[in-house]
């Protein structure tokens, strides 16, 4: 049902509604269980959509969600290389078909790793095996955790946001059109899954970098760790995430077939919120009944896409940089969206046949790319986690913005030419699309606004190959390449999924070949 932001923020309000156009007295009404939530800003009246169930006369028998795990102790065993989304979940859905998974995460667990982080914003140290990529649940642990994904063909998301919902998550994740968790609520949920894994048999091994692979006969048996410990398994799930810029090095002086492909680089866009509020409500202000308001943006500039990517309404800006001697922006928000400011990637999509100045590095052509606008725009701050940023509408009349405005990023913000100073690829498909998108939500375009470089990491530039029948590498059997960083998803649901679907071949496969 339609209703107005208000009468949609309490049953109080749509009971009365709902009891009229069901023509049954108010009383009758047991329970309303809401399951389905969107605002719709298309018009000037904005509305709410309601997807609800109504118990009339009775109540519903108790809905409860919770998955039982059977102990895998002395079950065969499956390595999980990384303890992101792809490999957490694969390691529950592994637990589900009756295998032992065995984690290595060359990061810290969620606690030490907070240690880490707090580092970077007040010491400006990137510590490479710890920090916003690195670590217990991957990059999405300190982030916005969108659960949104249009990858509806490739795995169960309902029980996705189950599983997250029984961890700890808030139940609106089960309603929401765009559901996320909260950077602030993520980290606990993250430990109640490896303690999940563990109660169970399942093994997480922190600070344990993998520095090999064994293969023998075209089939990975194994891994070897940088303190040369050797483990062995019935398969291997690679599981790395998109920064794991060593996993691919380490393929390719392998002979393991990996590929390049498009991906995207540009800048962190940051708002006030209550401006992007006023433009896509169309009204001065949000009011007490609607969310702080997100936006979408896609435009073609010379034969490329230009978009918005991993928007953050009523969210901050941070260092996400993984190694020394780099400047990456990201950006997340609190389970509230309650800070003044909204923030998006607004990236350049870059395609292979586009880096012929690197061309000489074959596959490597793109992650060369990647690096060298990251150190680029470290040398540009004063080598610290200060990051480089003008005005918008400065950088589109390539003027140099002599302050800056108030931001929620808090290593600090140093006024920097990017108009002059990012590769003409980028920078002027960037002024363009912000010129067209102004035309669209008129007052985006504006000195308000500060962009930030550089958002470089919305993907890898580099897929591991995999059949589409058994998931396998298409050369290596029993190498599972899985995730964003083999190229086959791209936010926590798609990589969460795509780590039950990996298990869920291994099992098949092993079943197959174990008669």
């Amino acid at each position: 049902m339609s209703l107005t932001p208000k009468q949609a923020s309490d049953e109080q309000f749509y009971k009365p509604i709902l009891a009229e156009k069901l023509h049954v007295d108010e009383v009758r009404i047991k329970m309303i269980n809401v399951r389905r939530k969107s605002v719709d800003a298309r018009q000037r009246a904005i509305r709410v959509n309601l997807g609800v169930e109504v118990f009339i006369d009775e109540l519903p028998a108790e809905e409860k969600i919770e998955f039982k795990y059977e102990r895998v102790d002395h079950k065969p065993s499956v390595i999980i290389v990384g303890a992101g989304p792809a490999g957490l979940f694969a390691a529950l859905r592994l637990i589900e078909l009756g295998f032992k998974p065995i984690i290595f995460e060359r990061g810290k667990n969620v606690s030490d790793r907070k240690r880490d982080i707090a580092k970077i914003h007040r010491e400006h140290i990137v510590d490479p095996d710890s920090n916003y990529g690195f670590g217990e649940g991957g990059a999405g642990t300190f982030s916005d955790g969108k659960l949104y994904t249009r990858s509806r063909k490739r795995g169960n998301i309902r029980k996705i946001l189950e599983i997250f919902y029984s961890n700890g998550a808030l139940p609106e994740i089960l309603i929401d059109a765009h559901p996320h968790i909260g950077t602030n609520m993520l980290p606990g949920i993250i430990t109640n899954i490896r303690n999940q894994i563990m109660s169970v048999g399942g093994e997480i091994h922190f600070n344990s970098r993998v520095a090999d692979l064994l293969v023998q006969n075209d089939r990975c048996t194994g891994i070897m760790l940088a303190d040369t410990t050797i483990v062995e398994a019935e398969a291997v799930i690679l599981a790395t995430g998109h920064s794991a810029r060593e996993i691919y090095e380490l393929l390719f002086e392998k002979g393991i077939s990996i590929e390049a492909k498009t991906f995207a680089i540009g800048v962190r866009a940051e708002h006030p919120q209550t401006l992007i509020d006023s433009i896509q409500y169309n009204q001065p202000e949000r009011g007490p009944y609607l969310p702080p308001a997100s936006y979408s943006f896609v435009e073609q500039v010379d034969q490329r896409g230009v978009y918005s990517f991993c928007m953050c309404p009523g969210g901050i800006m941070v260092p996400a940089a993984t190694a020394p001697g780099e400047m990456v922006i990201n950006g997340m928000s609190p389970t509230q969206r309650n800070t003044r400011f909204a923030n998006s990637g607004m990236v350049v999509e870059i395609r292979p046949e586009d880096l012929n100045e690197f061309r000489h590095l074959g596959v490597f052509a793109g992650l060369a790319f990647q690096r060298q606008i990251e150190q680029l725009c470290f040398s540009l701050n004063g080598k610290s986690q200060f990051a480089p940023a003008q005005r918008m509408a400065d950088f589109v009349a390539n003027r140099f913005s002599q302050d800056l405005p108030e931001s929620s990023y808090h290593p600090g913000l140093i006024s920097v030419p990017l108009h002059d100073k990012l590769p003409k690829r980028i920078r002027t498909r960037l002024q363009e699309a912000f010129k067209l998108i102004d035309k669209k939500a008129f007052g985006y375009l504006t000195n308000e606004a500060v962009i930030v470089g550089v958002e470089s990491r919305t993907s890898s530039p580099i897929r591991i190959p995999r059949k589409d029948d058994t998931f396998e590498h298409v050369k290596i059997h029993g190498l599972y390449p899985c995730g964003e960083g083999a190229g086959y998803a791209g936010g926590i649901v798609s990589s969460a999924m795509d780590g039950e679907r990996c298990s869920e071949a291994f099992a098949e496969n092993h079943k197959r070949r174990s008669k």
